[in-house]
């Protein structure tokens, strides 16, 4: 008798199948035509792979619905057949491996972003993939398979959706990276696997883009954050071109070297991706034999609360440093702050988020309640603000759980929410979403009757929150606790409950702690000395993380100090790099002030941070100076762009950051656009763009195009899915500079070879350039194009290079 799926993978590793459409593509799948669509035509092709998959040894066999969504069967007209194409694709699974396979039913993404990298609203996303799921699951899969994602948010939004219709339908959640070990949108494999465990995935890893070398890298790193079990199912290398055909190299003994450290690890299911075959699969069933090793859960560090955004993690508790929670976002006692919210500006939010990570602030609180204005829309527009900012995860702060709803669907991550108390309508309000969003929580030591005077009485508060929250399935590390800090100038006696409160939390309990610091000095002189004494007094009691402002000097001199001390900054690391340069007596206050930025310093920032609001004010403030719009652009945008460039290429900025910043650049150039009756911006060159003929994935080539438009190039986009004659024609007839073709599949990639054929058997002098997720240097080189970019940023650098235009 076959076990349930997750008890199966608990007692022995599964072998899941191979690649899909390059099977397909040999059996009679045509250039352009939907692989999704053979399922209703000729679902005896279909049914010939999964049985070859399932003769050689697979257990679980993957259904061919990778491209079942509303969206991308648009693209072929077959949207209104989405139900009947997924439940036909379980169907064809089941019928062709019988009951005693796993039927996974594969769920890829739409080639689209999530608002605001995209344009579609979460809302919009969650249902696309309800809509498949729901068929999928009707029709009677043993689990849902998530597979070659490149957004955490898309894919964060599929995993919600699926458990809003099934609590118990197991889930894999699989991302793809590449070879710098983050996704296209800059996300790691520790934030990756932190948030898709949150949202409720029950195996997490990765696919596609890599190796197998390559995917135990990224496994390696996902152990560090989560106890999950864990899946590889890479490629059969990298792909070549050997007689005119895209080929994976990898051996099917080449892509079993790597099983025993994989088992190790703690993966629980191996597969392939592109380029593997049945007989890859026979070779890695045959390379478990003797190896059913029972899984038993690993947890790297007990008791962790870790926190993600799209590009970072945070950790709160173990042997870490406290976390540090910037509360300068927050318009209570901000009277400008305040009226920017009415006013519906960001300046303010951006510059705190900016200036408060700078200072040193692990994490940022995010509260926009104020009078007078949409909150819930604030709130969500502040969480977009602050993650196109900063990398740091967020607490989201408010009392409305409309507004907190609406943060959480706009946050990227795992974030922290502020915050459940005691009463029972907190509770009911508050921990459902903390749930369903894969948040954790912070819960505040207070009930109907109001703060207990006693520590006693605080921790028993903090145990009924912990049971509340562990009744609907949120974990005990996800659970925060605030011990309240009251005014010692009012309540003196309660500073001293509340640190005796949070060592018993912290010990009993075994909970993580927080606190608010700043409230101990309200309404005494020299604010700065009492705040940070309590600081320090409150983290050797066991303070997790303290909210505060960063960019008080007193509050992180005391949180420097208190980490050596504590034994929770190794070899003084981080206290040395804070003071190495300061000198003995402080004489901050006798420099002279830094020099003020010109118009074009301050054009430049504004495009690095992206500050699109504040930007076309600048544009004007620059030509009432005098400055022309050639100048404007030269002297003060484009080096901003490039300096954007130069971070992007350090990893300390991401995709995200760059589109804001390109997005910004826009603003600037619509407003340039109106005097150029008055003076022309020349053009860096011309570009044609367009993605090949059979791939309907145009993700990458839309972000080049975009980038290519505000480094000053004149971009023609054809588009997605372009023949080869529709590119040679468009070329010859505009002179164009370059070609730039994109493609996602490796059954494309072959198209490629035969536009640059073409271009050049027709005569047509101009250069061309390659991208794509599956396409390499060596293959560009192999196919004649003049250049290969690996990314965005790469192909506008290497474009500028090549026309003449760097500076």
């Amino acid at each position: 008798m076959k076990l349930p799926f997750l008890e199966a993978i608990s007692k022995r590793v599964l072998v899941l199948d191979g690649a899909m459409g390059t099977m397909l593509q040999e059996r009679g799948l045509k250039p352009g035509q939907s692989p999704e669509e053979l399922n209703l035509t000729l679902p005896d092709v279909v049914a010939g792979v999964h049985r070859a998959y399932h003769e050689a040894g697979a257990d679980i066999i993957v259904t061919n619905t990778f491209g079942g969504n509303r969206e991308k069967l648009s693209h072929y007209g077959l949207e209104g057949q989405l139900r009947e194409i997924n439940r036909a694709g379980v169907a064809i699974a089941r019928s062709a491996a019988g009951e005693s396979a796993y039927i996974a039913a594969s769920i890829g993404p739409t080639g689209k972003f999530v608002e605001p990298v995209g344009d579609l609203s979460f809302d919009e996303m969650a249902a696309i993939f309800r809509e498949q799921a729901e068929a999928l699951i009707d029709a009677g899969a043993d689990l849902i398979t998530l597979e070659t994602f490149l957004d955490i948010k898309e894919i964060r939004a599929a995993v919600i959706a699926i458990r809003e219709l099934s609590p118990s339908i197991p889930i894999i959640a699989m991302l793809t990276f590449d070879d710098n070990g983050r996704s296209v949108l800059g996300t790691p494999p520790e934030a990756a696997a932190i948030t898709l465990e949150a949202v409720g995935a029950d195996i997490v890893g990765s696919n596609c883009g890599l190796g197998v070398d390559g995917i135990y890298e990224i496994l390696c790193s996902m152990r560090q954050v989560t106890g999950l079990p864990l899946i590889s199912q890479a490629n059969a290398g990298l792909p070549v071109l050997k007689d005119g055909k895209t080929i994976f190299p990898g051996t099917p003994e080449e892509m079993t070297a790597y099983h025993d450290r994989l088992l190790e690890l703690g993966v629980r299911i191996i597969g392939g991706c592109c380029g593997t075959t049945p007989e890859h699969i026979r070779a890695m069933r045959d390379a478990l034999a003797g190896k059913e090793t029972p899984f038993s859960p690993m947890s790297p560090e007990p008791g962790v609360t870790w926190l993600s955004s799209r590009s970072g993690i945070s950790a709160i508790g173990g042997n870490h440093p406290a976390a540090i929670i910037g509360e300068r976002i927050n318009p209570t006692g901000k009277k400008a702050f305040a009226a920017e919210l009415r006013e519906g500006k960001i300046s303010y939010i951006r510059r705190e988020a900016t200036e408060q990570v700078a200072a040193g602030a692990t994490l940022l609180d995010v509260n926009v309640g104020t009078p007078g204005i949409d909150e819930p829309a604030t709130m969500e527009q502040a969480v977009f603000c602050v993650t196109g900012a900063v990398s740091v995860p967020l607490v989201l702060d408010s009392s409305n759980p409309e507004a907190l709803e609406r943060g959480l669907k706009a946050v990227d991550g795992k974030p922290l929410v502020n915050s459940v108390s005691g009463e029972e309508k907190s509770l009911l309000r508050v921990l459902p979403l903390v749930k369903k969003y894969g948040a954790a929580v912070i819960g505040l030591t207070l009930n109907e009757a109001g703060i207990p005077n006693t520590a006693e009485g605080r921790t028993a508060i903090a145990a009924r929150i912990l049971e509340s929250a562990q009744k609907i399935g949120i974990p005990r590390h996800d659970l925060v606790i605030d011990c309240l800090t009251l005014t010692v100038s009012a309540e003196q006696k309660q500073a001293v409950e509340t640190l005796a409160a949070i060592r018993t939390v912290t010990e009993s309990l075994t909970l993580n702690t927080v606190l608010g610091v700043s409230n101990i000095s309200f309404g005494l002189p020299s604010r700065p000395l009492i705040s940070a004494t309590f600081l320090a007094m409150a983290l050797q009691a066991g303070l997790a993380a303290a909210i505060i402002n960063p960019k008080e000097q007193a509050m992180m001199d005391a949180w420097r100090a208190a980490m050596v001390l504590l034994q929770k900054d190794p070899r003084a690391a981080c206290y040395i790099e804070a003071y190495r340069d300061k000198p003995a007596v402080d004489t901050a206050a006798m420099q002279a002030p830094a020099a003020p930025l010109d118009i074009r310093g301050l054009l430049s920032r504004a495009i690095i941070n992206g500050d699109k609001e504040g930007v076309r004010d600048l544009v004007e403030q620059a030509l009432r100076e005098g400055l022309t719009p050639l100048q404007i652009s030269n002297e003060g945008l484009l080096p901003g762009l490039e300096e954007v460039g130069r971070r992007f290429e350090k990893n300390q900025v991401f995709l995200p950051q760059v589109m804001l910043s390109a997005e910004t650049m826009q603003t600037a150039f619509n407003r340039l656009k109106e005097e150029l009756n008055q003076e022309s911006l020349a053009s860096a060159g011309k570009i044609l763009m367009a993605t090949v003929e059979g791939d309907i994935h145009d993700i990458g080539k839309n972000i080049v195009c975009t980038l290519l438009e505000n480094h000053g190039f004149e971009v023609i986009d054809l588009g997605k899915n372009v023949p080869a004659q529709r590119i040679v024609d468009e070329a010859r007839a505009r002179e164009v500079d370059a070609v730039g073709l994109s493609a996602l599949m490796t059954t494309t990639m072959s198209e490629m070879e035969n536009v640059i054929g073409k271009l050049h058997k027709e005569g047509i002098k101009t250069f061309t350039m390659v991208g794509g997720a599956v396409v390499t240097e060596d293959y560009a080189r192999e196919i004649g194009a003049d250049l290969y970019a690996r990314d965005a940023m790469e192909a506008v650098a290497k474009i500028k290079t090549l026309l003449g235009n760097a500076p």
